[in-house]
């Protein structure tokens, strides 16, 4: 493997403009201007970044120096000033403060929850192949995960507030519509809060932690304002970006028979009898994770990450100016020619233990790094790992093309189109 030496655009008339697809042109001037390039995007001085040495340094060696670009925007109209938006001190007490809700044990202990959601999903496909039906996965796993999503946060509490968020699996769009019917939302949240205080109600569920977790420098516990911008992130990033992997990852498999085969001969050999494997026996599968991760490497959900430098930095030869906004695209990294071999090829054997020592650290990140990665990227890899295993050992989704696919990069990277599949069951040979 070749590393190509960063090449550094001067030309101030790299510009990009409102009706071109930001990702197309990125990727376009990536081949004629390197992994690193200056542009002027949203009429902002930028710097692309493609190179994951440089990449590593803004992301963790010198994160503090790189607060969240100008695209994060979007997302604080939607929700909030919560852990995907907050900077400094407040999203450091933050992070402190909601961390504990995914811990090893309470994620363990929420397995039971998104087995039985899969298993209801199991059945309603089940039924579909035996009457030879179509089914709309696009549209069944966005339920499915925003049901497992709900209830983890709101436990019993969930009839009271599934109505009103069904418009998260029922709108695609994430536009200023959906902004602020979502925003109409605080409201539903702030009842159940209201609810449990008047009856003093301690419930080991996500908000119950979350209303009962204080700070351990001030003792204080989040404010209302805080409580909610903090539920509303968890419901958006803990759904969107598993329920589009998957839909990513069912279209590939469909695509690949090898990998189909080879994934039912793992889940075949260890799956046995009645008792679904726990928490602790998950990593047994090593090949039903490197599906996921190869997913995750050709269709990461959060295909752009944007920071804004707040101090001159350097990149290389490169000053960096404060100001600056940095764009790096997980996309491209992930499908560089120089860090992945036949990188558009769906090759779950790529992950396997021995090539994993053959790649930079940092050419694969889909749940960003540094200390600002993603904090529910275990239980995002818990939820489609176990969908995966229930699924795919009874039934085989066929892809039916109605439509081409056209990959749509907003806030989150998906098809336009939604998935239609045809399940089939499986026999004990297929």
């Amino acid at each position: 493997m070749t590393d190509r030496n960063i090449e550094i655009s001067s030309d101030a008339a790299i510009t990009y403009k409102l009706d071109q697809d930001l990702l197309e042109w990125m990727s376009d001037n990536l081949k004629h201007h390197g992994r690193v390039y200056e542009a002027r995007i949203f009429g902002s001085n930028a710097l692309v970044v493609g190179d994951p040495e440089n990449v590593g340094h803004i992301l963790q060696k010198n994160w503090r120096n790189y607060r969240k670009g100008q695209i994060i925007k979007r997302i604080a109209f939607l929700l909030g000033n919560g852990l995907m938006v907050s900077e400094g001190e407040v999203w450091r007490r933050q992070r402190r403060m909601v961390q504990p809700a995914f811990h090893h044990d309470v994620i363990g202990s929420l397995t039971r929850l998104i087995k039985t959601a899969n298993m209801s999903l199991l059945e309603k496909w089940e039924m579909a192949a035996q009457n030879k039906e179509v089914v709309n996965i696009t549209r069944d796993l966005s339920r499915m995960i925003l049901e497992v999503i709900l209830v983890s946060i709101f436990g019993d509490d969930y009839e009271m507030v599934s109505k009103d968020f069904n418009i998260v699996s029922e709108i695609a769009a994430r536009d200023l519509e959906f902004a602020q019917a979502f925003r109409s939302l605080d409201k539903i949240i702030l009842e159940v809060v209201d609810q449990r205080r008047r009856t003093n109600s301690v419930i080991a569920d996500i908000l119950g932690m979350l209303m009962e977790v204080r700070d351990r420098e001030t003792g204080q516990v989040m404010s209302d304002r805080q409580l909610v911008n903090e539920i509303k992130t968890l419901i958006i990033a803990g759904h969107e970006t598993t329920a589009s992997t998957l839909n990513w990852m069912w279209y590939l498999i469909s695509q690949h028979p090898q990998v189909e085969r080879k994934l039912s001969d793992e889940l075949n050999s260890l799956l046995l009898g009645n008792r679904f494997p726990e928490l602790i026996d998950l990593p047994r599968f090593s090949y039903t994770r490197q599906v996921i991760d190869e997913t995750l490497r050709l269709y990461p959900v959060g295909w752009l990450i944007t920071r804004r430098a707040l101090k001159d930095d350097h990149l290389g030869d490169h000053i960096v100016r404060a100001g600056t906004e940095i764009y790096i695209s997980p996309y491209l990294i992930q499908r560089d020619p120089d860090f992945w071999e036949n990188p558009d090829w769906f090759d779950p054997d790529r992950f396997g233990p021995d090539r994993l020592r053959d790649r930079h650290r940092l050419a694969f990140l889909p749940f960003s790094a540094g200390p600002r990665n993603c904090i529910g990227e275990f239980l995002a890899r818990i939820e489609m790992q176990i969908h995966l295993m229930l699924i795919a050992q009874q039934l085989r989704l066929g892809y039916v093309q109605s439509k081409p696919l056209e990959l749509e990069a907003g806030v989150n990277l998906r098809n336009r189109y939604d998935f239609i599949m045809v399940p089939e069951r499986k026999t004990p040979t297929s």
